[in-house]
């Protein structure tokens, strides 16, 4: 048992990293809901939603940023530190590839959007979803098992975006003749694949932080 884990006896319930766990996951679902609502638009119609992405990335900078001063602030921490920065980090930059998806396909004005891009935006949204009910089970490490099968759905989520995406492309290469749609088309769907990805690595974070705890 680490020195960190004994500390844990002797210290009262965390009340300030687990509240901005919850609040980064929270608005990590926000920012896929709108992202995914945004693509179920048509194209003048989605602007106000890009807006409100571009603002809740910048809050879940700001909650990362005020993680990362408690941990500068706090000695005893609820879990360790590493996992605290890996977690918080992990959130942050999904965060960054679905603003990612959503800055180009306004940068590129992409008018049609296709399943594929929906699809994706969907998995990732749900991925998410599974994100934030792990996270919610962190304060006590009690519910083990809800975590894991959450971890284990986001990796499923993972897989089945990487068949989604490989499909998209090859029917990009095969059924578009204009250069520019290829480029758009498939830049929005590296982001939203690699979206996914780190949607995973948060899976990973958690997963290690209860073998840890189990």
């Amino acid at each position: 048992m680490s020195l960190n884990s004994i500390f844990q006896f002797l210290v009262p319930k965390d009340k300030k990293f687990f509240p901005l766990f919850e609040e980064a996951s929270s608005n990590l679902i926000e920012l896929a809901s709108n992202l995914h609502e945004a693509v179920n638009l048509p194209l003048k119609e989605r602007e106000v939603l890009f807006l409100k992405i571009d603002e809740l990335e910048q809050k879940g900078e700001d909650i990362t940023r005020q993680t990362n001063l408690e941990l500068s602030r706090n000695f005893i921490t609820p879990f360790d530190r590493e996992d605290i920065y890996s977690l918080i980090t992990s959130i942050d930059n999904v965060a960054d590839y679905l603003h990612g998806a959503a800055s180009r396909m306004r940068l590129y004005q992409v008018d049609k959007i296709t399943k594929s891009i929906r699809k994706m935006t969907e998995i990732n949204l749900e991925a998410c979803q599974h994100i934030d009910a792990a996270v919610k089970e962190l304060k006590n490490l009690k519910n083990m098992k809800t975590i894991t099968n959450a971890c284990a759905k986001i990796n499923k989520l993972e897989n089945k975006s990487d068949m989604v995406y490989n499909k998209a492309v090859f029917e990009i290469f095969e059924n578009e003749t204009d250069a520019k749609n290829i480029i758009k088309y498939k830049e929005v769907l590296s982001v939203l694949e690699s979206a996914t990805d780190k949607c995973k690595s948060v899976a990973s974070v958690l997963e290690s932080i209860t073998v840890k705890h189990s």
